[in-house]
């Protein structure tokens, strides 16, 4: 009976050791910097720039104090966008790669060719209509933009330090920007 007590006694000091050992790593996944960043670089790609501020009706007369505190409360938010802005020579190559062969595909997105998956690549979505020629054309220009596409997250996960582990989830964030209407 004296052994089966040590063996009970080990057996537990030996689990609780293990358990206490397990270590549970938290990988912190930007969201909001992720989703800011995709809107702007789906904007580009697809020719839809930001909109502009609504210009300041501010008369000529107006005092010198009062222009300076707007120029003071408009500073931070151009503070604000610089945090955002992700941009690296491979990016831009790939944002320009992307906008060029935009054009190309931008008239099968209007008649509902294609379809952007929840991914954030973009796949066919009905051929239909299409001569053997447009299939094939259209078949390497989807495939050379998933693979652009893979390399952007696979960069922008470099810029803003996040693990190459969770490059799909920077593809979910940017299936939502480019879901979006094309117009």
């Amino acid at each position: 009976m004296n052994t089966r007590r040590k063996r009970f006694v080990l057996t537990g000091a030996l689990t609780s050791l293990l358990v206490l050992a397990c270590v549970t790593i938290n990988i912190y996944f930007p969201a909001e910097k992720v989703e800011s960043v995709a809107g702007e670089i789906v904007n580009e790609i697809r020719g839809q720039e930001k909109k502009a501020p609504a210009e300041n009706n501010v008369e000529k007369d107006q005092s010198f104090l009062f222009q300076k505190t707007i120029f003071v409360v408009s500073v931070p938010a151009a503070y604000a966008d610089e945090v955002t802005d992700v941009s690296n020579p491979t990016i831009r190559s790939l944002k320009q790669s992307m906008k060029n062969r935009y054009s190309t595909l931008k008239p099968y997105y209007l008649k509902g060719v294609l379809k952007e998956e929840s991914d954030g690549f973009v796949s066919i979505k009905s051929e239909a209509g299409l001569d053997l020629k447009s299939k094939r054309s259209l078949r390497a220009n989807i495939e050379a933009e998933n693979s652009d596409r893979k390399k952007l997250y696979a960069e922008i996960a470099k810029a803003l330090k996040i693990d190459q582990s969770q490059t799909a989830q920077i593809g979910e964030v940017f299936a939502k920007e480019w879901q979006k209407p094309v117009r």
